[in-house]
């Protein structure tokens, strides 16, 4: 046989032996099989990256972690969180193996949670500025939808109130438009390697002129198992209100996210933004909004021109003055869209005007007004898809946003039961097309601790979601709003035909 038979025959049977479900039909009398529907089957193992959370001495942080129960998993299976120098790229503890330092919220060397079963969250907690960044792992049945939400929460100083993200797995590239290096800001991005080698990180930052030149060319070096935070401000000296920051991986692969810090109106976590596209949503503005500011970047040379929208309770309309906005490409663009939602909940919708040019945004909300401030940030995302997952929620605190740009859509919600108690709840909600609704979160029956919930749509055109954790901080209305993209929790596996007519080629 030659090298091309040898090769197909190779990879019929390596895919059959990963899916374990793979389908060996004869093939038809033509020589030809039929097309197959690929299967969605669950993950087998997810791994997920929380950062540092503060560099606040006052810091209390919790950490809850949230696996949906799905069908078809079986039986086995474990999760935990851990200190980064303690997990090695397999999963086991690199404290076994000579490699790890023991600090922070993982001094014992003990896991900073491991959940007990699908369907219960489970929490964790860390205080002061030497908590570190923690690795998960979670495979079998735990896997599929796993989510871990990081919540911090800063009383005084630079970026008080609450901080929020969700943790998310490594990647090699990251766009954060809604970074700054202005005076009364302190911001950071956050690098966390969890392999077994070292990862080289290039960072860019784009201004209202274009690229801004650094003295760092050649990379950020982070060493495995470890994170690394970088002060924007110490890459260039100009001092500018509105950036995008692009994180691009030469090797290895990490976790990145941006801490943007203010001296007077709080802070929070500012999360990736969705892959350029040329259409984008950033859900869930709060109704009570003061000031909302929208900074977008569109990568490369084509400028990119765009309809300005907000979908409202009662439908999509156009904010007065910003009927369009212009994108000049490589370059940041920032507008003010005040207080744009004026007392309904809202989300933002950016279309092409005409030719469609792939782009990022992110939206920075602050509620409250002069010293009682407060800051959070609404990156655009991807739709929910099959299913999304918001773990940490309060009997009060917690307010759903979903937004339906296209199509009438029917979602159902269901309230896990609590981490230290409480019967799961379920609803179902309908969004009509081109609106958004707030919605008071349901609430697990006989609530005791946090809870989780899951969502997932039944019908209709795309959702798009995000949740806000709000509480009250000496009358500061502090707030942070994380985006409910797909939780991953199912993949699409092709099904495997053996085809023996190779044999003859």
């Amino acid at each position: 046989m030659n090298r091309t038979t040898l090769s197909l025959i190779a990879g019929t049977a390596a895919l059959a032996a990963i899916t374990g479900f793979a389908a060996l039909d004869t093939p038809s009398a033509s020589g030809a099989s039929p097309a197959k529907a690929a299967a969605e089957l669950p993950v087998e193992r997810t791994s997920l990256l929380c950062p540092a959370p503060s560099i606040s001495d006052i810091a209390d942080t919790s950490y809850t972690s949230f696996t949906p129960v799905t069908q078809g998993t079986g039986s086995g299976g474990k999760a935990e969180l851990r200190a980064a120098t303690e997990q090695s790229a397999d999963g086991t503890d690199s404290s076994q193996k000579g490699k790890g330092t023991k600090k922070g919220a993982d001094k014992a060397g003990k896991p900073v949670l491991t959940p007990k079963a699908p369907g219960t969250p489970a929490t964790g907690d860390a205080s002061g500025s030497d908590a570190p960044a923690l690795v998960g792992t979670a495979d079998g049945k735990f896997a599929p939808g796993w989510t871990v939400q990081e919540t911090t929460e800063v009383a005084a100083g630079t970026g008080r109130g609450l901080l929020g993200v969700t943790c998310t797995p490594a990647d090699t590239e990251f766009w954060f438009p809604g970074a700054s290096t202005a005076a009364e800001r302190t911001d950071y991005v956050h690098l966390t390697n969890p392999d077994d080698s070292a990862a080289v990180v290039d960072i860019e930052l784009y201004g209202k002129d274009g690229v801004i030149k650094s003295s760092f060319t050649d990379g950020f070096t982070v060493p495995p198992h470890s994170s690394k935070p970088i002060l924007l401000s110490t890459l260039t000296d100009q001092r500018q209100p509105d950036l995008t920051v692009h994180v691009s991986v030469r090797s290895g692969r990490v976790g990145a996210a941006v801490q943007a810090l203010d001296d007077r109106a709080g802070g929070d976590w500012l999360a990736a933004s969705t892959d350029p596209a040329g259409s984008l949503v950033l859900p869930g503005i709060p109704k009570d909004a003061t000031d909302v500011r929208l900074v977008a970047f569109a990568p490369g040379d084509a400028d990119a021109d765009l309809k300005v929208r907000l979908a409202s309770p009662s439908g999509p309309f156009t904010p007065a003055g910003h009927e369009t906005l212009h994108v000049k490409g490589g370059m940041t663009t920032a507008i003010d869209l005040g207080d744009v939602t004026r007392g309904e909940a809202g989300s933002l919708l950016l279309t092409p005007t005409d030719q469609s040019v792939p782009l990022v945004a992110a939206l920075r909300v602050v509620r409250g007004k002069g010293s009682d401030q407060e800051t959070a940030y609404i990156p655009a995302t991807a739709p929910v898809g099959r299913r999304a997952t918001s773990a940490d929620n309060s009997a009060k605190g917690s307010t759903l946003s979903l937004t339906a740009p296209t199509a009438t859509t029917q979602v159902k919600i269901t309230a896990s039961a609590g981490s230290a108690g409480g019967t799961p709840v379920t609803k179902t909600y309908t969004v009509k097309a081109g609106t958004t609704q707030d919605i008071p979160a349901p609430v697990p029956a006989g609530l005791k601790g946090t809870y989780a919930l899951t969502l997932e749509p039944l019908s209709g055109g795309p959702l798009y979601a995000s949740r806000t954790l709000s509480a009250t901080q000496s009358g500061v209305p502090a707030f942070t709003i994380q985006t409910l993209p797909t939780d991953r929790g199912l993949v699409a596996v092709p099904e495997a035909d053996e085809d023996l007519s190779v044999l003859q080629k």
